[in-house]
C-alpha cells in the first residue's frame, strides 16, 4: 500500500470562530467539509497530521500594527481557547512535537506512536519547527491531502517546503477545505501550483470520486 497521510493546516479556533481573534473569511464555511475529511481519514484509517501556531508575545508573526502580509495581531496565543483546534478536526492520541530539535531518542517514538502528529510552530513556515524534516523521513509518505487555513498563509509554506524538501511525493490540495486572508493571493497561489504539479480536487474528489482508491489495499 502506498503511504497516505494527511496534512491539516492550522484548523484552530482564532481563525475559525467569529469570536476569534484573526477570523479568516469564510473559514467557518468550510467546517462541515473538514468534519468530513477527518472522518474519513479515521475511517481508512489514515494518519493525520497537523500543524497549529503556538505563540507567545514578542513572536515574529505578531505586532501590535500588523501589516496582514507577515505580520497579524496576536492570536493562537499557548493555552488560550483560540489555540485550540477546532471540533471538527480533533486529533486521535496526538504527539505533539515542539518546534525546539529533538534528539534521537525522542525522534524514536514517532516509529513507536500509533496515533496522529501535532507539530507545534511559532510562525507561518511548519518547515521552521526542526522536527519536521526527520519526521517525515520515518513517515515516508508517498501522498499527501492537505487542507486547512489560510491558503496564501500557512498552506504556502507547507505546499513550497514539501515542493522542495519532498518533490516526489504527490501532493493533493483540497480547495473547498481552505480558504484565504486575500482571495485574489490565493488564486494566483493555486495556478502556479498546479503548473508546478501539485494535484487541485474538490473534497468530493476525496470522499465519493475514488482519487485515492489506488492508495488502499482492497
Amino acid at each position: 500500500m502506498a503511504r497516505l497521510l494527511f496534512w491539516d493546516v492550522d484548523t484552530q479556533a482564532d481563525f475559525f470562530e467569529p469570536s476569534g481573534r484573526l477570523p479568516i473569511p469564510g473559514a467557518g464555511g468550510i467546517r462541515p467539509v473538514l468534519k468530513r475529511l477527518t472522518a474519513f481519514a479515521r475511517d481508512r484509517k489514515v494518519r493525520i497530521l497537523a500543524s497549529a501556531d503556538d505563540h507567545l508575545a514578542g513572536h515574529r508573526e505578531l505586532s501590535d500594527h500588523p501589516d496582514y502580509i507577515e505580520t497579524f495581531p496576536p492570536h493562537c496565543m499557548r493555552g488560550s481557547q483560540g489555540q485550540k483546534k477546532i471540533p471538527e478536526t480533533a486529533l486521535q492520541n496526538p504527539l505533539v512535537i515542539e518546534p525546539e530539535h529533538q534528539d534521537a531518542a525522542t525522534l524514536a517514538r514517532v516509529q513507536q506512536h500509533a496515533g496522529d502528529f501535532l507539530l507545534h510552530k511559532h510562525w507561518f513556515d511548519v518547515f521552521t519547527n526542526s522536527n519536521v524534516l526527520p519526521l517525515l523521513r520515518t513517515l515516508d509518505p508517498q501522498v499527501i491531502v492537505m487542507y486547512g487555513v489560510a491558503t496564501d498563509g500557512s498552506d504556502r509554506y507547507a505546499i513550497e517546503g514539501l515542493a522542495q524538501h519532498r518533490p516526489h511525493t504527490r501532493i493533493y490540495f483540497v480547495t473547498d477545505a481552505a480558504r484565504a486572508f486575500n482571495p485574489k493571493a490565493a488564486e494566483h497561489l493555486l495556478k502556479e501550483w498546479a503548473e508546478e504539479g501539485v494535484r487541485l480536487v474538490k473534497s468530493e474528489e476525496i470522499l465519493e470520486g475514488g482519487v485515492l482508491e489506488n492508495y488502499f489495499t482492497a
